[in-house]
């Protein structure tokens, strides 16, 4: 074999493994794909997705209000750049920057906690919302949301405890929390009642220097907002399913088990968008890849947080999209539409 023949051998072999390096190598990019949809009125592994205590009284309901998902690469998953290409060419997947989605340096686990985390406030805020909606009181209270590792509240506090009292000082607000401690020298023990699985504990805490003030007092909690339900609701999506999108559309199930007539008309129904307590609706990431999925699904009707419109109408779908800001907007055009099918109700336009 000639010398310019081996050359080129080389050459084009060091070309072809070059080449292959590259498309196996990881970028910064993670894929957002459809998911499955989950009916809220209905049932999930022969168990319904929403029960009510005894004594609440339910009325019968037909048709869907589906939830819907987006399957998500995970925080520690490597996308390469073919991956990456296939996912760009694909109408369907949405092909997103890493740190759009995972913190620097987050595990798994982290955003798995940071998910559940997120469902369970998103949770309480539906039934918050759908109980206002129908002109229900659902007082706030003031509830640990986290409790720092190492802090001195570890071990003592937890996540869900409720707080009447901080010294001497009964506290309705997050605020008085606050400013209570913080009025206290690093060091000083404070004493605090609380609320755990209903029952009333007095409990005493060491406190230390704030991180960022060492003249201010911190015991290590994220306090929170709970709430005094009159009722009880139970959602038993446990953790197939994790982040706060799923808010509204539990809000819209909720009030319709709580009130006469089927809300969707005998319609599927899907949609997406978090929940306030105070029933505003907000925007979401991956709207065209959940349209997908509820259409795969069999919805005709989607809603739609007013922040997502513009893009969820740019994709081609024979879905009707209902632009929604607040869940009173979602059951007045969910209550049209079930009247009349041809009802005007607002809709995302290009």
């Amino acid at each position: 074999m000639s010398r310019r023949v081996v050359t080129l051998t080389v050459a084009l072999v060091t070309l072809v493994a070059a080449t292959s390096l590259v498309f196996i190598l990881p970028v910064p990019y993670s894929t957002m794909k459809p998911g499955p949809s989950f009916d809220t009125l209905g049932s999930l592994d022969e168990q319904p997705l929403l029960t009510f205590g005894e004594g609440v009284e339910t009325y019968p309901t037909e048709g869907e209000l589906a939830f819907t998902t987006v399957a998500v690469s995970r925080a520690e998953t490597d996308i390469n750049l073919f991956s990456a290409l296939q996912a760009w060419v694909d109408g369907d997947v949405n092909l997103v920057p890493h740190d759009f989605l995972y913190r620097d340096g987050e595990t798994d686990d982290d955003a798995s906690e940071v998910s559940a985390a997120q469902l369970s406030s998103s949770q309480d805020s539906s039934r918050a919302a759908a109980l206002r909606a129908m002109d229900v009181e659902v007082p706030e209270t003031v509830q640990i949301a986290d409790v720092v590792e190492g802090s001195p509240a570890e071990g003592v506090l937890e996540a869900g405890d409720r707080i009447v009292r901080v010294q001497d000082t009964e506290v309705e607000s997050n605020q008085q929390v606050a400013e209570v401690i913080s009025a206290l020298e690093p060091g000083d023990q404070v004493s605090l009642g609380i609320e755990r699985d209903g029952q009333a504990e007095d409990v005493t805490v060491d406190t230390k220097p704030a991180d960022d003030d060492p003249d201010r007092a911190m015991i290590g909690i994220t306090v929170g907002a709970g709430f005094d339900f009159p009722i009880e609701i139970e959602n038993h999506i446990g953790d197939r399913v994790g982040g706060p999108s799923a808010g509204m559309m539990f809000a819209l199930a909720i009030y319709d088990k709580l009130t006469p007539g089927a809300l969707t008309g005998g319609q599927s129904v899907a949609g997406t968008g978090t929940i306030t307590p105070d029933g505003e609706v907000g925007s979401i990431g991956g709207v065209q890849q959940k349209m997908v999925g509820a259409e795969e699904g069999g919805a005709t009707i989607f809603l739609v947080p007013t922040g997502n419109c513009a893009e969820a109408a740019a994709k081609d779908t024979d879905m009707t999209l209902v632009d929604v800001a607040t869940l009173d907007d979602a059951i007045d055009a969910l209550q049209a539409l079930a009247d009349d099918p041809e009802a005007t109700v607002p809709t995302c336009s290009k």
